[in-house]
């Protein structure tokens, strides 16, 4: 489909083809209402089932059946009447539901009476010396590389971070044939004491049994380190690993630093749009304010999925089914759909264990908030020293930053510095993020053209939503 076979209206607009969007798109749709489902992606799955419908993956046994069973959500929404349109980059949402997208180079503006922001996570930022070297990229665009392309690493690999995963992918590579020559673990050992008031519920959660199980096979297969500072050593490109152990320092070469400190929401078009948001201190980013219905403070926008919380694939689907129950109950009162007390049974479940992994695997303050030279933002190459001085000298949050360091305001829009800065300048002002906020995100929150912009339709209405 290209943006002139859209139409100018659609009664729900689904943003993100994850689990999240796919069941809230596939539930809505077979109620009866006319729903059109943007991703950005060439295939649904979103980053948990990435390549799901594609992947020249065959051996079901590297991913883990967890991944198959995004199948069966991908072959769901496409029987149930849903308009999915692939490779659509969503760029603008405003407060009236009016919803900008991009495909083939083409812009077009829709209206739609309800929208389910299904936009799922992104990776923590792990602002480390060396970073932004070639040969370091993070775990997620590995797993992608590997999802969807079935490329495996050849050369000296070393996995540093943690999370779960960071131990999926460790698993899945190993499964595949690559050698993992270290797996640095920079969970700080005083996590387990936090997450032990957490573990009764754990061990009734599903993650239990799979994360012993997970944990058992890649440490028959690799060496895992304690590692409380990590740096990447290269001139033109990475050749080394330098990290700190009880022990003391040690150095080992590699070809490929793979980084990872767990997935915080995707907060970018939410943000945009103008829902309010706040500090969640133990996931420790920002997140939607929502009801139980995952509505927002916005009329007629929820958001569903790891883009309210992260809590894992399968809670993602339960989440995207809540919201989209109660978009159902607004459009078409009579229509028939499941129970929301039995999706909300199931939800429970799958989040019971989720207090302890965030707990367990909450980054330690240095990989979180660097010092001196270390980049904080990639696209303008501020320096975490830039940023901490000119907190000093009295800017007050990141948007203030922004006029100074022009930190923000790169191609990503704060995807890859947005927390970073947000915790350097609250460590600096020895205040907290809350009170340091987010930077002020505008449309358009992904890069788009200026032919794109000028192929629009002129009408009052979408020159509002461009300019606001």
């Amino acid at each position: 489909m290209n943006a002139s076979e859209l139409q100018s209206s659609y009664e729900l607009v689904v943003v993100g083809g994850g689990p999240a969007g796919l069941a809230a798109a596939t539930l809505a749709a077979k109620a009866g209402v006319q729903t059109v489902l943007f991703d950005e992606n060439p295939g649904v799955g979103g980053q948990i089932y990435r390549g799901i419908t594609n992947t020249p993956v065959a051996d079901r046994a590297i991913l883990g059946e967890d991944y198959w069973a995004g199948a069966v959500l991908a072959s769901e929404a496409e029987a149930s009447g849903a308009t999915i349109v692939n490779g659509a980059t969503v760029w603008s949402l405003d407060p009236n539901r009016l919803v900008g997208v991009s495909i083939a180079g083409q812009a077009r503006m829709v209206k739609t009476q309800r929208v389910i922001v299904a936009t799922g996570s992104m990776e923590r930022p792990f602002p480390i010396p060396g970073w932004t070297l070639p040969g370091v990229m993070t775990a997620g665009a590995a797993q992608t590389v590997l999802k969807a392309q079935g490329l495996v690493p050849t050369g000296r690999t070393i996995m540093a971070g943690c999370g779960p995963l960071l131990w999926l992918l460790a698993a899945q590579l190993l499964r595949a044939g690559a050698k993992i020559e270290a797996i640095l673990d920079t969970a700080p050992r005083i996590n387990w004491l936090k997450a032990a008031m957490h573990l009764p519920g754990f061990l009734l959660s599903p993650y239990w049994s799979k994360g012993l199980a997970l944990l058992r096979e890649v440490k028959a297969k690799a060496p895992v380190i304690a590692a409380h500072r990590v740096e990447a050593h290269g001139k033109d490109k990475l050749s080394e690993v330098v990290f700190a152990t009880g022990a003391g320092e040690r150095r080992m070469k590699a070809d490929l630093l793979l980084l990872h400190h767990g997935v915080v929401p995707n907060v970018n078009l939410a943000m945009a749009a103008g829902v309010a948001h706040r500090w969640n201190s133990r996931q420790l980013c920002f997140e939607p304010v929502v009801d139980a219905d995952f509505a927002t403070s916005l009329r007629g926008i929820a958001v569903a999925g790891d883009g309210a919380g992260i809590a894992g694939g399968t809670a993602a689907a339960e989440r995207g089914r809540i919201a989209a129950i109660a978009a159902v109950q607004a459009l078409r009162p009579a229509a028939s759909v499941m129970d929301v007390q039995t999706v909300r049974q199931s939800l429970a479940r799958e989040e019971m264990g989720r207090a302890f992994l965030d707990a367990l695997y909450q980054p330690a303050p240095s990989f979180r908030r660097p010092t001196g030279d270390t980049i904080a933002c990639r696209c303008e190459e501020v320096t975490a020293r830039q940023v901490r001085d000119t907190a000093d000298l009295g800017c007050e949050g990141p948007n203030q930053m922004k006029a100074f360091l022009r930190c923000g305001m790169g191609p990503c829009q704060g995807r890859l510095c947005g927390l970073t800065v947000t915790e350097l300048i609250a460590e600096q002002r020895r205040s907290t993020p809350d009170e340091v906020g987010y930077y002020r995100l505008r449309p358009p929150v992904k890069p788009i053209t200026l032919a794109e912009l000028a192929s629009l339709p002129k009408t009052e209405a979408e020159r509002k939503a461009v300019e606001r």
